[in-house]
């Protein structure tokens, strides 16, 4: 009689998988720091001053405690 096919592999944790929201909206740098697009820029730029949308373009480096978070909760393998 063939044993079950849990034992033929041991007990190993399972993989933990990266969320699928997390990959579209973060991204990790060479050094480790986690890159997101800037936040207020969806809706309303009419009463926003010019001075504000351009400084909202491109992207920015996250604080270090949200890094933290995003990094152990949302990206596992990252």
């Amino acid at each position: 009689m063939k044993a079950p096919a849990a034992a033929d592999k041991g007990s190993k944790m399972p993989k933990l998988k990266t969320k699928s929201s997390a990959k579209k909206r973060f991204k990790i740098s060479g050094t480790g720091k986690v890159i997101a697009a800037q936040a207020g820029k969806r809706h309303g730029m009419i009463k926003r001053t010019n001075k504000f949308i351009r400084n909202q373009r491109g992207t920015t480096v996250l604080f270090e405690g949200d890094a933290k978070n995003v990094k152990k909760f949302f990206l596992p393998n990252g």
